[in-house]
Order: C-alpha cells, then structure tokens, then sequence
C-alpha cells in the first residue's frame, strides 16, 4: 500500500471506530443507568433505547451511500455526523428515557457506513482494497471489545451523560480529520465490490446460501443486543458488583474468549473446515442460550456462560463476512455485504426491543429462551448449507474497453486453470475474480491482463 492508501485506510478506519465506539459505549451499563431515569424502570423501554440505533441505520446507510455516489462521498460522512453528534447530545441532556430514545434514533441516522466504504474504495488501488477494508471492517470487533471494558470505568468518572456528551465531542472532531488527514479522492465512481446497487438486489437476494447467513448475523445481533438488557443486571444481583466493576468481568472474559478463537479460525482456515467450525460455533451459541437460563441467578454460572458465549460469538463475526465474500457473485460483492449489513442492524435493533420485552413482562430467563430458538433456527439452516468454497476474491484494473471486448476477456478470464469465477466490469475498468489458490495459474492471468 502506498503511503497515502494507508493514510486513507487509517483515518477512515479511526473516524469509523469512534462512530461505533459511542454506540457500544453504553452497552454494558446502560441497563444499570437507566433505573434512576423517569421510565427507566420499564425494561421494554431500557431494550429500545439500546437497539433503537439499528433501525435507523438499517434503513438510511444504503440510501446515504448511494447518495454519495451523486453529491460526494465526504459531504455526506461530514451530514452522517453532524447528525450523530446531535443524537449524542440529545441523550446526553435527556431527563428521561424518551429522549434517550430520540437520541439514539439520531445517532442511529447518521448512517456513514456505506459512505466511507466507498470513500476507501476511492482512494486505494484494486489490489490493495481487501487489505484497507480488513483494517475498517476490524475497528468493529476492537472497537466492542474495548466497550465493555471502558464502558463501566467511564461510567465511573462521567455517568452516562459524560460518555453520550464525549462521542459527540468526538464525532465533531472527526469533520476536520475527515478534511485534513483523509485525502480527497481524485474521481469518485461506482464499485461492485464495495456498494451496493438496487439492480443487483434481486440476483443477491435469491441466493439461498447467502440468505442463510444473512439470517446468521441478524440472530447474531439479537442475542447480542438481548444480553445488554438483563446481563449487567444480573451482575449486579448476583455478584454485588456495581457498574464501576463489570469490566472486572468483562476483561477476562473477552482475553480467554480471544484465546480460544484465534486458533479455532485458523484451524477451519488451513485445513479446509470451516463449515464444521462454523456449525460447532453456532451449536455452542445454542447451548450457552440455554445454559444462561439457569446460569442467570448465579454469578459464577453468568461469567462461565459469558466466556464461552463470546467465543462462539468471536468466531461467527469473524467467520460470517469471510462467507459472504466467498458465496456472493463476484461482481455483486458489494451489494451482498449492503444486504448482510442491514441485517446486522435490524439484529441489533429487533434484539434491544424484544429482549426489553420480555425480560419486562417474563424475566430474564424469557430472553435466553427466545434466543435459544432463534439460535437453534439458525443451527439448523447453518448444517443444511454446502460448504463454502475454497477460494480468494482478486481485483485487477484493466484498460479501457469494449462491452464486446469486456464479454471476451471475461470468457478468457474463465479458462485460465484455478479461475472459479470471473466478472469484467467495463465501465469500472475492473475485472473481479474468485480463484482457488491451490490450482490458481497465475501467469496465466498475467498474460490476459497485461495492464496490471
């Protein structure tokens, strides 16, 4: 990556970071917090005030990246968080929960996902794009894990009110490093691989295995949101910990967690068992929903179910876009990861929003039975999906042709040994591959492709 790529690719990756960072922040005390708030006490309420955020953004950052390709990628990351910035302070001045409600709305709205993909895409060569989305798509995992752990210490220093106030400090003082630090892009114009285009819905969405993992990521996310309700709660109760002290818990429970992902990838990575990983991952999802029923009045059952719920978890966000990517066309990359990012929204926000309510009208153990199920849906279309194949996507720039000449290189392109798929997109000037690595003749390649 050239010096300026990797500038791009690390602004980008900090401005998306903090955005997240003031959605998670919250999570693992907000539950605590909200009790002394007028409404506070009705935990439907509590559960929409986290989750309500993923509605929003489930619904504005396709429209808002398609709206960059018309009026300019930063204009609309700079609209994204201005409006973030006052979602942020809204709930920072709110005296009830009803405005935290409303704050969080807003945040929700300033939708800049899809955005700074395309903006990255702008700014970084072909060959380098996975390498750069890698480093942004990586701030999402850092950036929750760090959460629950600096959640409950900033709550300490500055409540809840101080952290909402400081994400939106931050999200402000994201503008001038959005101006100054991330270059402007000489041209902007369309990626298949990194945005999504309405045409391409419709070919994306009948694709049965990607529906299964889009229907993954949104259990995923519903569980997820779901826990925040009842979990910080059940720390309290059972433990006698006060919010100040849940990252005592958080800490190591993430470190053992990490410690028994890394390998488990890698493992289904290098020896061609990813589908058994994945199963047994989802499988192990399942048995800590159901293990959480019991566990949740009992400190010790809480963290031990945490533990190897997080590594189950760990596994399948790592796993699921790595799917995706292998499964989706290769010249609908990008509309395939718009889909499964809205789902992952909706998770987030259908998990606040029924974990409040059934936690408020049938107790905590009520949420880990809905999850149960939904986990164990998920179980059983994970186990009916094919095994993802054994390939890599590739990107290559090419000169300047014909629809006719595109349609030939393609077919070429299909021949060359190792070649599973080909796409050539004239008008991108790019040509998007999934090859398999192992059979993969490169120089082959090399010789259709003499511009790269």
């Amino acid at each position: 990556m050239s010096p300026q790529e990797r500038r791009a690719a690390a602004g980008l990756a900090s401005i998306y970071g903090l955005r997240m960072l003031g959605m998670f922040l919250i999570l693992p005390v907000f539950a605590l917090y909200a009790e002394h708030l007028p409404g506070g006490e009705n935990h439907a309420l509590v559960g929409l005030a986290l989750g309500v955020y993923g509605l929003t953004q489930a619904l504005l950052q396709l429209p808002f990246g398609m709206a960059s390709d018309r009026v300019g990628r930063k204009r609309v990351i700079y609209f994204g968080l201005v409006l973030f910035a006052l979602g942020s302070f809204i709930a920072a001045a709110a005296d009830d929960i009803y405005m935290v409600i409303i704050g969080r709305t807003i945040q929700g709205a300033g939708a800049i996902n899809a955005a700074v993909t395309a903006l990255l895409a702008d700014l970084t060569r072909e060959e380098h794009r996975t390498k750069a989305m890698a480093m942004v798509g990586g701030t999402i995992g850092l950036t929750f894990a760090l959460s629950l752990v600096l959640g409950p210490a900033l709550y300490h220093l500055i409540s809840i009110p101080g952290i909402f106030a400081m994400t939106g400090v931050l999200a402000l003082l994201a503008i001038p490093m959005m101006k100054f630090i991330v270059p402007d892009p000489q041209q902007s114009h369309f990626h298949s691989d990194a945005e999504t285009t309405p045409a391409g819905l419709p070919e994306v969405l009948r694709i049965g295995e990607l529906g299964r993992l889009n229907f993954g990521i949104f259990a995923l996310h519903v569980v997820q949101m779901a826990m925040f309700v009842v979990v910080p709660l059940a720390l309290r109760e059972t433990g006698g910990l006060d919010a100040n002290h849940h990252w005592q818990v958080y800490l190591p429970v993430l470190a053992i967690s990490v410690l028994f992902m890394v390998p488990l990838i890698l493992y289904g990575e290098k020896k061609a068992k990813v589908k058994p990983i994945f199963v047994g991952s989802v499988a192990l999802m399942l048995a800590m929903q159901l293990a959480f029923v019991p566990a949740i009045n009992h400190f010790w059952g809480v963290v031990t179910a945490l533990t190897l719920y997080f590594t189950a978890f760990n596994v399948l966000e790592a796993m699921l876009p790595s799917l995706v990517s292998k499964i989706a066309p290769a010249r609908a990359k990008g509309t395939a990861m718009g889909v499964y990012n809205t789902s992952q929204a909706l998770g987030l926000f259908v998990g606040g929003a029924a974990g409040g309510i059934l936690s408020q009208q049938f107790g905590a153990a009520a949420v880990f039975e809905f999850g149960a199920v939904l986990i164990g849906i998920w179980l059983y279309l994970a186990y009916g999906m094919k095994a993802p194949p054994a390939v890599k996507n590739l990107m290559f720039h090419i000169s300047a042709l014909s629809a006719e000449d595109a349609l030939r290189l393609e077919q070429k392109l299909k021949a060359v040994m190792g070649v599973a798929e080909a796409s050539v997109m004239a008008d991108e000037g790019v040509a998007y591959l999934k090859v398999d690595s192992r059979r993969f003749d490169e120089q082959a390649l090399r010789r259709l492709l003499p511009s790269t």
